[in-house]
């Protein structure tokens, strides 16, 4: 009998509401963020798109509108 490998290599990345995320998704900001060295903030209920998952401590990588490229924790974010 042949067994089945997993969809995903690594661990399962969650929302701050527990669901899987992917490459590709959406996701909303639930807290306000500060963005370190500088003085943008990051507002609640800014719509990111076209999240990539990475490995590390900032578990999203993504591209905020008028921030521009910066790494999220996914326990402030929820999926669209």
């Amino acid at each position: 009998m042949a067994e089945e490998a997993p969809a995903e290599s690594g661990p399962v990345v969650r929302d701050a509401h527990g669901n899987p995320l992917a490459d590709g998704d959406t996701v909303i900001v639930i807290k306000d963020l500060k963005v370190k060295g500088s003085s943008a903030v990051v507002k609640v209920d800014t719509k990111v798109k076209n999240i990539r998952l990475v490995e590390g401590d900032h578990d999203i990588d993504c591209k905020i509108p008028g921030i521009g490229a910066m790494g999220l924790k996914s326990q402030f974010v929820k999926k669209a």
